[in-house]
């Protein structure tokens, strides 16, 4: 489970890298890393979406700020 959140958190910045990049010079990395390819590129958001579902999911199941105040 543990590894599991860090490479959905890993998959989160590098999906916010590329963001970054676009936003700011107008290169698309991800279309350029799947070579054109609208599937491959398609497929990476999804698993980026399905990443950012399971992170909210663990903020709310096992609350690892409870402690905090």
């Amino acid at each position: 489970m543990k590894m599991t959140c860090y490479m959905c958190v890993a998959n989160l910045i590098v999906l916010g890298i590329c963001g970054g990049i676009y936003a700011f010079s107008g290169f698309n990395v991800l279309e350029f890393l799947s070579f054109g390819i609208p599937v491959v590129y398609k497929s990476f958001l999804a698993v980026c979406a399905v990443s950012s579902l399971f992170c909210i999911y663990s903020l709310i199941a096992f609350k690892p700020f409870k402690g905090l105040k």
